[in-house]
């Protein structure tokens, strides 16, 4: 069975929208206006490329980096690794070419069929209403947390508002860095 990893760059109080400057969202940004840039609070995300084996995407998260992760150096490691997007409405011909193999999901079982398969962790970015109902579904094995020393108040939060059984982490790597931000991972107890 393969470990799904949700990763997310995380405001103190749980919010995760428009952290790279997406549009639309007041505070679009947040990740870096007004705090230090520190190469070792992010060397997890290169970590991720190397050991991730496939990524899996909401829609509009998909919609969001396709256009553009591609061509980025920083994450030249999804280029070649499968993609999987997880919609009801997004066609094949809405894919783009230059981004490697991309499988449209459409359900939840889809992916936990998907989590069935051989292969190494599949990591989820961004997709906060997909984290939402995979979280939901129990289908989370791991997160990947970079808490950052902010407030946002409104905007798309990582876990959903759902009347649940308490679902138990453990934390089992977690470091504090000079500029505030926190990495805490952990892994989901079952």
């Amino acid at each position: 069975m393969r470990t799904l990893i949700s990763t997310a760059f995380i405001s103190l109080d749980g919010v995760v929208e428009g952290p790279g400057g997406e549009p639309g969202y007041r505070n679009s940004g947040w990740t870096f206006k007004d705090i230090e840039f520190l190469p070792e609070a992010f060397e997890i995300k290169g970590r991720e490329q190397e050991e991730a084996s496939a990524m899996l995407l909401g829609r509009t998260s998909y919609e969001a980096f396709s256009p553009v992760w591609p061509d980025m150096a920083d994450f030249a490691g999804y280029k070649a690794m499968p993609k999987y997007v997880v919609s009801t409405r997004l066609t094949e011909d809405d894919l783009v070419p230059n981004w490697g193999e991309t499988t449209i999901l459409r359900t939840l079982d889809d992916v936990a069929a998907l989590k069935q398969t051989e292969g190494g962790p599949i990591i989820v970015h961004g997709s906060a209403t997909l984290n939402q109902a995979l979280s939901d579904a129990a289908l989370i094995d791991r997160y990947h947390l970079l808490v950052f020393p902010l407030l946002l108040g409104a905007g798309k939060r990582l876990f959903s508002a759902t009347d649940k059984d308490t679902q138990k982490l453990k934390l089992v790597e977690h470091e504090a860095y000079a500029n505030g931000l926190q990495k805490n991972v952990f892994d989901v107890v079952r």
